[in-house]
C-alpha cells in the first residue's frame, strides 16, 4: 500500500535533481546543469547589482525640492552591498553550487541635482532635475571585466542616469520636506568568467534600473535626516557559455532576457556644515523568490539585502 507513495517522491526527487532552466534545453547532463547554474547565476545577480548602483535617496540626506533656479546639489558617493558570485570551477557535479567569493562591493557614483522650478508657496510641484554617473571597478572582483567596447574608464564600467524629482512639501517648521522622483540608470555590459582561460562557465550582463523614491526630510540643529520608500525595475540582457570539452573552445552562447523588481526603504542622518553636508545611508532591499533551478551556496533570492552609502554633499 506504500509503494505508490515511495514511488511518487523518488519521481519528484530525481525531477528535481536534474531540473535545469529552460534556456538550457539544448544542453544534458552536467553540461545542462552547467549552463542552468550560470542561467540562475544571472538572474540572481542582476538585481543585487541593480540595487548597488540605485541605492535609496537620489540627493543624499534631502527630503524636500531644492527650491527652484539658482539652486543646486552635487554629491560624491559611495554604495555598497556584500556580493556572493558562484564558484567558476563547477562542472555540473554535486547538488549546490560553491561560493566563488564574496564582496562587499563598492559603487563610487557623481550625482547632481538642479532647481528648475519653485512650484507654489508650500513647495508642490516644484521640480528638479537630476543626473547621475555610476562607476563599477570590475577589479573589486576576481574574474570580473568590462565587455569590449562598452562604455569605461579603464577597468571601471561607466553607467549614466537621469531623472526629475517633484516637490509635495517645503520643509518649513515643524514640517519635513517631502518629494516624489523617478530615475533611470544603466550600467554597460560586465563579464565574469572566461571559458578560454579554463573556467566552466562565464555571462555577460547590462542593467536598465527605474527607480521611484518617496522621500520626506528634515534638519535638526546641524544634523540632517530623511527616510524614504521606493521600487525598482531592473531589465537587461545576459549572455551566457559553458566550456566544452576542450579549453580554448567555449560552446553556444545562450542569451538571456533578464527582468525584475525590488522593493526599497532605506533612512539617511548626515551633518550640515554650512554648504557641505556628510551624510549616510542604511537601506533594505526586498527579496523575491526566483524559483531557480540551482541551489547556490549562500545565496537566497527570497532573502533581503541590506546596503549602505556614504557621501558629501555640496548644497547652494
Amino acid at each position: 500500500m506504500r509503494t505508490a507513495p515511495l514511488c511518487t517522491i523518488l519521481v519528484l526527487l530525481a525531477s528535481t535533481a536534474h531540473a535545469q532552466a529552460a534556456e538550457c534545453d539544448a544542453f544534458s547532463g552536467n553540461t545542462g546543469r552547467v549552463c542552468s547554474a550560470a542561467v540562475d547565476a544571472t538572474r540572481a545577480f542582476h538585481p543585487v547589482l541593480g540595487g548597488l548602483i540605485s541605492g535609496g535617496n537620489p540627493i543624499l540626506g534631502s527630503g524636500g525640492p531644492l527650491g527652484g533656479p539658482g539652486h543646486l546639489s552635487a554629491t560624491a558617493r559611495v554604495n555598497a552591498v556584500e556580493v556572493v558570485l558562484p564558484d567558476l570551477a563547477f562542472d555540473g557535479t554535486g547538488g549546490t553550487v560553491p561560493a566563488g567569493q564574496k564582496v562587499f562591493a563598492p559603487a563610487p557614483q557623481l550625482e547632481a541635482a538642479v532647481g528648475l522650478y519653485g512650484g507654489l508657496p508650500s513647495g508642490l510641484l516644484a521640480i528638479d532635475a537630476l543626473g547621475s554617473a555610476q562607476l563599477l571597478p570590475t577589479s573589486v572582483f576576481e574574474n570580473f571585466s568590462v565587455e569590449q567596447g562598452a562604455r569605461r574608464v579603464g577597468d571601471i564600467a561607466l553607467g549614466l542616469g537621469f531623472g526629475a524629482r517633484v516637490g509635495i512639501l517645503r520643509e518649513t517648521g515643524p514640517l519635513p520636506g517631502i518629494s516624489v522622483s523617478v530615475m533611470r540608470r544603466d550600467l554597460p555590459t560586465i563579464a565574469y568568467g572566461n571559458v578560454q582561460e579554463g573556467d566552466e562557465f562565464q555571462y555577460a550582463v547590462n542593467l536598465h534600473a527605474t527607480n521611484l523614491r518617496l522621500v520626506a526630510g528634515k534638519q535638526l540643529a546641524i544634523v540632517n535626516v530623511a527616510a524614504g520608500l521606493g521600487w525598482d525595475k531592473y531589465t537587461g540582457d545576459a549572455l551566457i557559455q559553458t566550456r566544452t570539452g576542450s579549453l580554448t573552445q567555449p560552446g553556444a552562447e545562450v542569451p538571456i532576457d533578464l527582468s525584475s523588481s525590488r522593493a526599497t526603504v532605506f533612512l539617511d542622518a548626515g551633518l550640515d556644515l554650512a554648504v557641505l553636508h556628510l551624510v549616510g545611508e542604511a537601506g533594505y532591499q526586498t527579496g523575491k523568490d526566483q524559483k531557480l533551478t540551482t541551489d547556490f551556496e549562500d545565496v537566497d533570492t527570497a532573502k533581503g539585502k541590506f546596503y549602505a552609502g556614504l557621501g558629501l554633499r555640496v548644497g547652494l
